[in-house]
This record gives C-alpha cells, structure tokens and sequence, in this order.
C-alpha cells in the first residue's frame, strides 16, 4: 500500500494530473468513477488565494467523494507560499501540492512552476516554508530539470525529501520540451532507485495506453503513475489500465452510448458546477477525444 504521510492510497496507485481547465470537480467525479485512485485540483495561484480571487476560491472546493484528493497550487514569494498553504489547508484537502513543473511562460518567466527549477535553493526554501506551516501532507510536482544542460533531478528530489516533502511526482521532460518530444522515464528511474529516497515516486508523461502503463510500471520502477492529457476526453483510460494490470487483457473501447451517455453526464456537472456559459464553453477541449473515430 502507498503511503503519502499517513494517507492511504492504492498498492500501486494512478493518479490524475492537476491540469488547467482539466482537473474540475466535473470531470474528477468521472475520472474517480472510472478508478482513479488520488486525483489532484487545477493548479492555483498563491497570490490569487492570498488577494480572495473568486476564480482562485472556486478551486479549492472539494467532495468527499473524491478523496483522497489533493490540491496544488504555485507561486514564488515566501510569504504569499505561506499565507496561502493556510488557506489550502482551510479546504481540508489530504494532500496539499506544490507545482514546480507548469512550464507556460507567463508562470515560468515569473520564476513560479517550473521556473523554479533554475533556483534549486529558493525552490527548497519556499518548501520548507510551507512543510512547516501546515499539518497536512506535503508533495510536489515538477520537471527533470530547466534544459537538457541543467537535469538537476536527483539534486532536487534529494533536498525536497530532506525538507520534508511526503511524495514527489516527476514529469519526465525538461522545461524547454513544454510537451514535444518523448518524456524521459530514465530519469524518474535513476531518483526512484536513489538509495537516499524514501518517498514515493510517481512518473507522469506519455502514458497513453494501459501497455504503455505496465512497460512504465516494470522498467522503471515506481511507485505509481500519474495520467494527463491521455485522461482528457476520455476517463476509461484508468479503468483500461487497471483491468490490464490484472488480466493481462485489453478491454474493448466505450461503446457509443457510453460515450454519449458519458459525455452528457460531464456536460451536466459542468454546468451544474459553472453555469451554462462556462459549463458548455470549458468542456470542448473534451469532445475530440470523447467522440474520436466516430462514423457519421
């Protein structure tokens, strides 16, 4: 059983990725439906926390239902990391997440997300800042390093560990990458197999297909995975890979009326949870994949 601190999670646990305009309450109920064993919110702005933003606000609700869930949230001042770690804390998430891996420029250049990657000591020191200020379990998300010259991974892995960070994710390209090219799992490999490591380690990136899950799972050797874009549209993709880690099978796709039927049901959470407007309009990054290889 995976532990992260004192919570529970799964023997070998696949976790939804904190993804902007993703990771809603809508589509995490669904995502949970079809086995996500730990999902994660959208990430959030420490200064839109610390400033009251309603957009910010709304981010920090979360369902019973859910857990065990955590919810990440970003910035690069301490004191806005600390004031706002005790307003995450206030939501009663089971896991509070720092995001070191958000790449877009305009959290990155303001040296937030991944940013933080070309100021090791700044990153571990906001860290600490927020261990200390909250009793709830610290993990972090973040990226090999800023480019290929500076895969500071293990360095990093090691000094979040000794600060007291409880899990660590790791999303196996660099800064510069964004998402082109092929994540590279040798490295999530090499902290996992550091003898210094004690948390558990999740890999994120590229994992599409339930055989790519298990090959992941085997070669490199981690505690679980985290699953993004390849859960967008289409949240059978836990249930698919769980099934094959049992059986060995392949589970046939969702049928077209589940996919309607599935897809209905997201829509009306959506804007249930948003309004109409917001509710249709945030679910179309969703219907390619919900509706890919239709025959009309």
């Amino acid at each position: 059983m995976v532990k992260i601190g004192d919570v529970k999670i799964a023997d070998f646990p696949l976790l939804l990725a904190p993804m902007e305009d993703v990771s809603d309450p809508p589509f995490r109920r669904l995502c949970k439906q079809f086995g996500a064993d730990m999902m994660y919110t959208e990430f959030i702005s420490a200064d839109g926390l610390v400033h009251e933003a309603d957009k910010s606000f709304k981010k920090l609700e979360v369902f019973d239902y859910e857990r065990p869930i955590g919810i990440q949230y970003f910035g690069g001042q301490l004191e806005s990391m600390i004031k706002a770690a005790g307003i995450v804390e206030a939501a009663n998430p089971d896991v509070i997440d720092i995001n070191y891996g958000c790449p877009v420029a305009k959290v990155a250049c303001k040296m937030a997300g991944a940013g933080l990657l070309q100021d090791i000591d700044k990153m571990v020191e906001l860290t600490a800042a927020v261990v200390k200020s909250t009793s709830k379990p610290v993990t972090v998300k973040t990226r090999l390093g800023w480019d290929e010259r500076s895969i500071n991974i293990i360095e990093v892995a090691e000094r979040l560990q000794d600060v007291g960070i409880q899990a660590l994710t790791i999303h196996g390209r660099t800064r510069k990458q964004m998402y082109k090219g092929e994540a590279d799992w040798s490295w999530i490999a090499k902290v996992k197999q550091n003898p210094r490591m004690t948390i558990p380690i999740f890999g994120n990136g590229d994992v599409d297909s339930p055989q790519k899950a298990l090959e992941n799972r085997n070669k490199y050797g981690v505690d679980g995975i985290m699953i993004g874009r390849a859960a967008i549209g289409y949240p059978w993709v836990f249930r698919e890979i769980k099934h094959y880690f049992e059986t060995g099978e392949t589970l046939p796709p969702p049928t077209t009326e589940e996919r309607v039927q599935t897809c209905r049901q997201h829509l009306s959470h959506s804007i249930e949870w948003k309004g109409e407007k917001l509710g249709v309009v945030e679910m179309r990054r969703h219907y390619a994949n919900y509706f890919r290889g239709f025959k009309i």
